[in-house]
């Protein structure tokens, strides 16, 4: 069974990651939630994850505001290659 997304679209995630945060840190990831009207918590992580690979260099900062967006890699799958420089 395949996760959709809220269009209907296949939503493919091949691994799960599980986080253990502290009260403080889950105020502050769903504050950032709300503010920036993001679908679900793993959006927001996903979208903090992205920003900060992006102050690094690793991906491309640059996204459209849907929630299609809220991916760590742009639409094509790309991102960084062992280089640091984008595939």
């Amino acid at each position: 069974m395949s996760e959709k997304t809220y269009k209907g679209n296949d939503l493919i995630r091949g691994e799960r990651l599980q986080i253990m945060l502290e009260a403080d840190e889950l105020r502050a990831l769903d504050d950032f939630r709300f503010a920036n009207r993001m679908p679900s918590r793993a959006a927001a992580v996903r979208e903090l994850l992205r920003r900060g690979l992006a102050v690094d260099g690793a991906v491309n900062a640059n996204g459209n505001g849907s929630s299609q967006s809220f991916g760590v890699l742009d639409g094509n799958g790309a991102g960084a290659d062992d280089s640091g420089h984008e595939a």
